[in-house]
């Protein structure tokens, strides 16, 4: 076993209230008797998505002799927890990646709404997206800062529809671990594009930054739109971005 970054759960502190579980995109964490382990080293990509949501400090990433993360025992995995989640009659949206368009298509709620969704995936968070999810091989991949879906009336239409999406506030948010976690998703896939999409605001330029250093870390030659949406909700400057 080679040396690499995975998680470290410090089981005094964890109180098992589970969000750490609903975090993990992986499905590498389970509540075991009454605190939260680690079931299995392949299921987890070291990323630690899990850490941010933990209200005890329970949770680091350390260095050290771990089997590899296995993308393909990890899919199986997954296959077989929304399988059995199914079976209970009980699903945690936050478990696991899943495509929406092609099992929503035709399905029974495509009626329902007087303007369907464009949204082709869960989850969406950047801080919950795993980098080896299906939906973004060979992707239209859109950066939107979290506002922007609220301030424009039509994103869904105009922008959202067969693309991709990682949502998230680079003023709020961990701006470092945004940056990494993108930088795996790039490395792990072949995108068809990449587009950022902020309000006006300064802060929300934040996620162009994010964009460049993710970039940067995987050494590439890329490009990306950067749009502009003003407070009233329209698009007010286009242009791309050369790294």
């Amino acid at each position: 076993m080679a040396v690499r970054t995975i998680v470290k759960i410090d089981e005094e502190k964890c109180n098992g209230c589970g969000q750490c579980v609903t975090a993990c995109a992986e499905g590498a964490i389970q509540i075991v008797d009454g605190k939260a382990r680690l079931i299995s080293e392949v299921y987890c990509d070291g990323l630690g998505a899990c850490i941010g949501h933990c209200p005890e400090d329970a949770i680091t990433i350390e260095q050290r002799e771990a089997a590899d993360f296995d993308e393909e025992a990890t899919q199986a995995h997954l296959a077989r927890q929304e399988k059995a989640e199914a079976a209970s009659d009980f699903v945690c949206p936050g478990m696991a990646a899943r495509q929406l368009r092609e099992k929503d298509a035709s399905g029974p709620q495509a009626s329902v709404t007087s303007a369907r969704s464009q949204l082709g995936q869960w989850p969406v968070q950047l801080k919950l997206l795993s980098p080896h999810a299906p939906y973004f091989a060979g992707a239209d991949l859109l950066l939107v800062a979290d506002c922007v879906p609220f301030a424009m009336g039509d994103f869904h239409s105009r922008f959202l529809k067969d693309r991709s999406i990682a949502v998230g506030c680079p003023k709020l948010d961990d701006v470092q671990f945004y940056i990494e976690k993108l930088a795996a998703i790039l490395q792990a896939n072949k995108l068809n594009s990449l587009s950022v999409i902020h309000m006006e605001v300064p802060c929300c330029h934040g996620l162009t930054h994010i964009a460049r250093q993710a970039i940067a870390r995987n050494k590439i030659e890329m490009s990306f739109e950067d749009v502009t949406i003003d407070l009233q909700g329209n698009v007010s400057r286009t242009e791309t971005v050369p790294c």
